[in-house]
């Protein structure tokens, strides 16, 4: 088995601008590549998970979406920081999109996400690490096992507000490496 650090997109490795789907609007929180290669280095798969509730709403396709994600994907690389999968929510149960308009088991706070990337790249859930931004982040994990589960602030500007699911807090994802007792 192996160990995996899961990372939330919006507001964790980008700035929350809301709906983000292109390029032009995808702006990197500062550290974010150098945090996720820390972690690679230490031995961590890098999983992101995200709910990507503006497909289910029409705002933007499933196309445009993994667009995105092969831009975002391919940036880490180049930082030495691979993104083995994302794996992503395009659902919601008030969407405009009838084919993405229902309730799941992969929309955050339901751990499905967490509970299929486990299962897909054998992933010991008592090794791993949840890095959020919202208490439903953490939930999700929680309900998947994952056993550290790290509240951050969003967009690693606002000090994050206690969450019972937060096994510690961090102001951003560079922060919350740098005092991580994992190297």
């Amino acid at each position: 088995m192996q160990k995996a650090a899961f990372l939330d997109r919006d507001g964790v490795i980008n700035v929350d601008h809301g709906y983000v789907h292109t390029k032009e609007d995808f702006e990197w929180i500062p550290g974010v590549k150098e945090a996720a290669r820390m972690l690679h280095e230490a031995g961590y798969l890098l999983i992101v998970v995200t709910n990507q509730s503006g497909i289910a709403r029409g705002m933007f396709t499933e196309k445009e979406f993994l667009e995105l994600d092969s831009y975002m994907r391919e940036e880490f690389a180049k930082a030495g920081a691979p993104v083995a999968r994302t794996y992503y929510c395009p659902h919601h149960p008030q969407g405009t999109v009838p084919k993405y308009s229902i309730t799941c088991n992969c929309r955050k706070p339901a751990p499905g996400l967490f509970l299929k990337a486990c299962a897909e790249f054998d992933i010991d859930p008592d090794q791993s690490i949840m890095f959020g931004d919202s208490p439903r982040d953490l939930t999700a994990a929680r309900l998947a096992s994952i056993s550290q589960r790290v509240l951050l602030g969003k967009d690693g500007e606002i000090q994050p507000s206690a969450c019972p699911d937060s096994t510690q807090t961090a102001k951003c994802l560079f922060n919350a490496v740098c005092g991580l007792a994992i190297f």
